[in-house]
């Protein structure tokens, strides 16, 4: 909810915009666009999914050290490989779109956004109390991020932004399920 406000504000303040954007295969990734095809909720979108996926990163390189369940520890496996390949994405588009280096979201305190004191309280646990404490971070995470590609969906107006948000979605409702499982 948090999130869908934050990206009406920030639409609200810098014009109708929307995003389209998905991880294309190689063979059909579009061509690069120019800054001026990317909308308001584009640029938010793209910002706040770096930051979110940045922070999320250091949370499941704990995983192998501290968790003893197999089925979390495939579903780190799973997470850090799609969170990785969107990063990539991401960064391109960032580029593309001409969007300054210091991103604004970055340690921003939102729904699904893991802190870095989240990962500091982690790395004090093992066993069952870090796997519960992982996957609720995880599962926040997992849950933001379809919330922000839904809004990215229906809102942006750049076509890789709004492939990419498809693509999430689809990555996000693939990584629950498995989540759903671990119990």
């Amino acid at each position: 909810m948090i999130a869908r406000l934050l990206l009406a504000g920030l639409l609200a303040t810098t014009g109708p915009a929307g995003c389209r954007s998905s991880r294309p295969e190689a063979d059909t990734i579009p061509a690069p666009t120019t800054a001026t095809q990317f909308g308001g909720t584009d640029l938010a979108w793209i910002e706040i999914n770096i930051a979110m996926d940045e922070q999320l990163l250091p949370l499941l390189g704990l995983v192998p050290r501290s968790s003893g369940s197999p089925g979390v520890q495939a579903l780190a496996l799973q997470v850090q490989a799609f969170t990785t390949a969107e990063l990539s994405s991401l960064r391109a588009l960032h580029d593309q779109a001409g969007l300054p280096a210091v991103n604004p979201h970055k340690g921003m305190e939102m729904p699904g956004m893991v802190t870095p004191q989240q990962v500091t309280d982690a790395q004090a646990l093992f066993g069952k109390r870090f796997d519960a404490d992982a996957l609720k971070l995880i599962r926040a995470h997992l849950e933001q991020g379809q919330n922000l590609a839904d809004s990215e969906n229906k809102s942006g107006v750049e076509p890789q932004t709004r492939a990419l948000a498809l693509q999430v979605l689809r990555t996000r409702s693939a990584a629950l399920t498995t989540l759903e499982s671990i119990h």
